[in-house]
């Protein structure tokens, strides 16, 4: 019944949800070379950004590293946008094809996520809860997966916090190639009920 709930605009390139707690419209689309990235880069050099994605590089040296994501079929790369306005990026994997299903006993269809808020102003007002619960809700239209995963910096304690909030427990530390993530996981149960109790205002 959950599912009959979200009130979506799916399109090819786009999907959309016009959430009634914010009142915004939540969006995202793949990201496009060309028209995304010098946004990306930018946001790449954020102050925030900067320790958890180490990708404060050349812009030369970002072009690169983007071609290459775009080019990996084991993820999805997005743009998330608030009333139309790029905001955020995310990376949705398949985790058997991710250096992270070396960690754990992972379902074929476990799916997992890397996220970011790029600009300033639109930090610390609430946004992230209402766009990652978009986004899971989005990841278990996969009627066959049960688990998403995330893999947050040790360090990051506002997005650990953040996932759990969203219905993410935490696993166990894991020594990856560029840190030392927190492995958590999100069953489709737990975020069925974090779904409902933002629907209903009482996250």
């Amino acid at each position: 019944m959950w599912v009959k709930a979200l009130k979506c605009k799916t399109e090819v390139n786009r999907y959309e949800y016009a959430d009634p707690i914010i009142n915004k419209t939540i969006s995202f689309r793949p990201v496009s070379f060309e028209k995304d990235v010098n946004t990306l880069h930018s946001w790449m050099h954020k102050e925030h950004v900067i320790p958890f994605w180490q990708l404060n590089i050349s812009i030369e040296m970002y072009r690169l590293h983007l071609q290459k994501f775009l080019k990996d079929n084991h993820q999805t790369l997005w743009i998330g946008e608030i009333d139309g306005v790029p905001m955020s990026y995310w990376e949705s994997y398949w985790v058997k094809d991710d250096i992270i299903g070396r960690y754990y006993d992972y379902g074929e269809h476990d799916q997992g996520i890397h996220l970011l808020i790029g600009p300033d102003n639109y930090l610390g007002k609430g946004y992230i809860y209402p766009l990652l619960l978009t986004m899971l809700f989005k990841q278990f239209q996969v009627k066959e997966t049960d688990r998403i995963v995330a893999e947050p910096d040790c360090g990051n304690e506002k997005m650990i916090h953040v996932f759990k909030k969203c219905g993410f427990k935490a696993v166990k530390e894991v020594t990856l190639p560029d840190k030392t993530g927190l492995l958590m996981i999100c069953e489709r149960k737990t975020f069925e009920s974090r779904w409902t109790d933002w629907q209903n205002n009482q996250f």
